[in-house]
Order: structure tokens, then sequence, then C-alpha cells
């Protein structure tokens, strides 16, 4: 699998130049409009950057061991937990994206307590003509305002963007979501998740599991193994151990599908000593064999 793609790959990759503004302390934050004029494919990985993107053309996004379409508009999130990449199906596409990192919104609020960037959220949202032409006029005001001379431009474009998140989630509401302010527990729950996602993706960089139980978490987390376990239940709806089995049987389908490792090499890398333990946990949650769902 390749490395995770950093916002200086970006640029050279799409542009071959790095701005200025990389640099900067508060962060980085930039829009383009689509049709890209980059000819380059893009890869299959994962990005240390969040992207809201909103596209008119039919497309394909793979998302992890998942894939998603659609054929007319849609409105896409995507964080630095889930590697993916795009095809456009149609020869004329049009719109825009938005990319920024971590840093941007430092002290401005945490984006992971958002259903659209979480690991197992809803990151795909079709819509209509109406609702496309007025996203379009969100990214054309940061687009304005990134190129003017407004001493807080800045705060205002990290307002923008959060109507896109805000717009997005009250579209399609979910049961998901909690109501804020966030509690001890899901903010627990949430450093639990971000401390599972970080040990992904493996690669040649980073060939080692290091935290595989419940316990292994909790003793990050400075807290006791059970407080973990009830704050991940109270959350989530879910045992620790289910979300962990979960988040390690995904990255197995997506080495499988996208790694060129061979089944030994995955399975010493997920933390499995024997090839048959990871062979019989793989067939016990799928009902096939690893090497059967490569073929696939």
């Amino acid at each position: 699998m390749e490395k995770i793609e950093s916002l200086q790959d970006f640029y050279n990759r799409k542009f071959e130049w790095l701005p200025e503004s990389l640099s900067h302390d508060i962060g980085h934050v930039n829009v383009f409009r689509l049709p890209h004029p980059s000819t380059k494919p893009v890869p299959y990985r994962r990005r240390d950057f969040f992207k809201v993107t909103l596209c008119r053309g039919s497309s394909r996004i793979h998302y992890a061991d998942k894939v998603f379409s659609f054929e007319k508009q849609a409105l896409v999130f995507s964080n630095p937990y889930i590697p993916y990449k795009w095809e456009h199906k149609d020869d004329e596409v049009s719109g825009f994206y938005v990319i920024f990192n971590d840093s941007f919104f430092n002290q401005f609020g945490n984006l992971i307590q958002y259903e659209v960037f979480q690991p197992t959220g809803t990151h795909v949202y079709e819509l209509d003509d109406a609702q496309f032409d007025f996203l379009c006029g969100i990214f054309e005001k940061i687009e304005a305002e990134l190129s003017s001379e407004y001493i807080y431009k800045y705060d205002f474009i990290r307002n923008q963007i959060y109507e896109l998140i805000h717009y997005a989630m009250k579209t399609r509401p979910s049961t998901r979501i909690e109501q804020l302010p966030i509690n001890a527990s899901q903010r627990i729950y949430w450093l639990f998740l971000e401390l599972l996602e970080r040990q992904f993706p493996i690669d040649e960089n980073h060939t080692e599991i290091r935290a595989k139980k419940a316990s292994d978490f909790a003793s990050q987390l400075n807290v006791h193994v059970n407080h973990l376990n009830r704050a991940v239940k109270e959350t989530s709806g879910k045992t620790t151990s289910q979300l962990i089995t979960e988040r390690f049987l995904q990255e197995a389908k997506i080495m499988l599908k996208q790694s060129k490792w061979n089944i030994s090499q995955i399975a010493f890398s997920l933390g499995f000593q024997e090839v048959t333990h990871f062979n019989n946990f793989f067939k016990k949650l799928t009902n096939i064999s690893p090497s059967k769902f490569r073929q696939i």
C-alpha cells in the first residue's frame, strides 16, 4: 500500500508547486474548482488532511472497503482516517473542493465529533439541483474570501466549512448524532476511536499494530478498561472489542484488495501470530477465506 499523502505531496502531485501558506501557524486551507487541471491518476491512499467536495457528474468513490456511486451530484466528506480515491465516470465534471488540515481548526472545535468525518459515519450526500446551486454559493464565498484582505477571513472560512457540515447533517439527520455538549463518555469514546484509527493504514512505513485489545487502549488513555468499555458501549451501542474487531476486519479487507502483500504478511502486520488464526478470524466474520475474498 502507498504511504499517507501529505499536503506537500498533494500539491506536488496536482500542481508541482507549494503554496507559501503551508507554513502558516494557523494551519492550511485552500479551495479549488472542478474539473481539475491535473491529468495524473488519483491514488488510493489516506491523506493527512480533510476534504469537502461538491461534485456534479457521475462518480465512483472508493472508501476503505466500500464503493459509493452517484449519478448526478453530491457533497462528499473525506477525512484523514479513511483511505479513498475518486473515479469520475463522466467526461465532464464541475464543482469545488476545499482542503484543510487539523491545525486550521485548532481551538475552533473538534471535527471528529461530526458524523460526516467519523470513520463509521455518512460521507456521501446526494443532492438535487437546488441544493447543488445553494452549496456552490458557499464554496464561492470561500474562494472569494481566500483572496481578500479581510483580517478575519479565516474565521469566516471556518464558518463556511461548518455551514457545509451542518447543511449535510440537517439534510439527512442521523440517529448516531449525539446531543452537545459532549459528555465524558463521548469524549473517551472519540479519543479511543482516534487511537484506533491512528494505527492505520498499514504500509511499508507503518508495519506494526501496537494496540489490539481494549486494555491496550485503556492504558494509553490512562483509564480503567471497565471505564473505557462503559463509555464505548454508552456512546456507540457496541462493545470496545466489537469496534476493534470491525476495524481490524476492515483493514484486512482493504489490504487484501489494495496491497500486494501476501496473506502471511497481512496476517502478521495485523498482529496475528499464526496465519491460521487470521484465516479463522476472517472466515468467521465473512464466511469466506481471505484468499477467496482477494479473488472476488
